[in-house]
C-alpha cells in the first residue's frame, strides 16, 4: 500500500491516475513530475517499489499539498474579506467571484431556493 502524504493511493490505478488523489496535484502535475523522476506512468500503484515511492515522497515533500495548501486558501480568502476587497465581499456573500452571471444560473454557489405555490396565510 503506497501511502504519499498521508493519503493511501488507490492500489489498482496508474500512478499517474493515482496521485491525483493527494489534493493539490491534479493530472498534469502528476504527469510532469513522473517524467521528472523519470518513471513509467502507466505503472500500477501496488507495483511501486519501496525505492519509487521514496522518490515520490521526497518530490511531493517539496510541494504545498493536502492541509498546508487547504489552510494557505482560506487564509488567502479570509485576507481578502478583511481588506475589503470586492471578491472578499462576493465570497462573504457567498456568490460567484469571477464574473460569471448570476441572475439564472449560479445555483451551485447560491444554494437552491424552494418556492411555495399558492401559500395562504392563515386568517381569523
Amino acid at each position: 500500500m503506497a501511502r504519499i502524504a498521508g493519503i493511501n493511493l488507490p492500489k489498482e490505478k496508474r500512478i499517474e491516475v493515482g496521485l491525483t488523489a493527494i489534493y493539490g496535484i491534479g493530472r498534469k502535475l502528476s504527469t510532469k513530475m513522473l517524467s521528472d523522476l523519470k518513471m513509467d506512468p502507466n505503472t500500477r500503484v501496488k507495483d511501486l517499489t519501496e525505492g519509487e515511492i521514496a522518490k515520490l515522497r521526497e518530490a511531493i515533500g517539496k510541494m504545498l499539498t493536502e492541509g498546508d495548501l487547504r489552510r494557505k486558501i482560506s487564509l488567502d480568502i479570509k485576507r481578502l474579506q478583511d481588506i475589503g476587497s470586492y471578491r472578499g465581499f462576493r465570497h462573504r456573500k457567498r456568490l460567484p467571484v469571477r464574473g460569471q452571471r448570476t441572475k439564472t444560473n449560479a445555483r451551485t454557489k447560491k444554494g437552491k431556493r424552494i418556492a411555495i405555490a399558492n401559500k395562504k396565510v392563515a386568517t381569523k
